[in-house]
């Protein structure tokens, strides 16, 4: 048998006050309630489950697109001096990418509704990300996020490619 996943479930995204979390994420991305924000789950159970120490928590899921979300978790132990986010070339560090049809359509309207941007959108025309339009902004609690809209996409280069890269790769055993 072998493993198939098929495909991204949620992401989840540590917050500090979820409910000042949603305004963002649901009234000024608009991303719709996959659930309605749950009461504080803590327990033995959960704390083993998510492997954090007396974990109490409660969460949110919004839907992105048809078939993932993404998790808005607040956690009521988080370390009082835990305000800041991963900096973003920490291993570890993630952030969240949407998609969208248009990014300058999508930049202006987030701007009207005073989401600040790091930049203009970067424009990609060569290279394995040849077709991406991407900006990246952040969250209330300075979470990275990004914005992509993808112009166009080179299948047959990706391919090649990557059957390149498959064929030419170090060993696993030397790295």
């Amino acid at each position: 048998m072998s493993l198939t996943l098929d495909a991204v479930h949620h992401t989840a995204i540590i917050v500090k006050n979820l409910d000042k979390s949603i305004y963002f994420y649901h009234d000024v991305l608009g991303l719709p309630f996959s659930n309605e924000p749950s009461p504080w789950f803590e327990g033995e159970g959960l704390s083993k489950g998510v492997n954090v120490p007396d974990a109490k928590l409660r969460q949110v899921s919004l839907w992105v697109g048809k078939n993932s979300t993404l998790e808005l978790i607040e956690y009521g132990n988080r370390p009082a001096n835990n305000d800041t986010p991963i900096q973003q070339n920490y291993l570890g560090a993630m952030h969240m990418a949407f998609q969208v049809p248009d990014i300058n359509a999508a930049v202006e309207e987030l701007r009207a509704k005073g989401v600040e941007f790091y930049s203009e959108p970067n424009v990609v025309d060569e290279g394995v990300l040849a077709g991406w339009r991407w900006v990246y902004f952040h969250d209330p609690d300075g979470i990275p996020l990004e914005l992509v809209e993808v112009a166009y996409y080179n299948e047959a280069e990706r391919k090649a490619g990557i059957a390149d890269y498959l064929a030419n790769r170090p060993k696993l055993a030397d790295l």
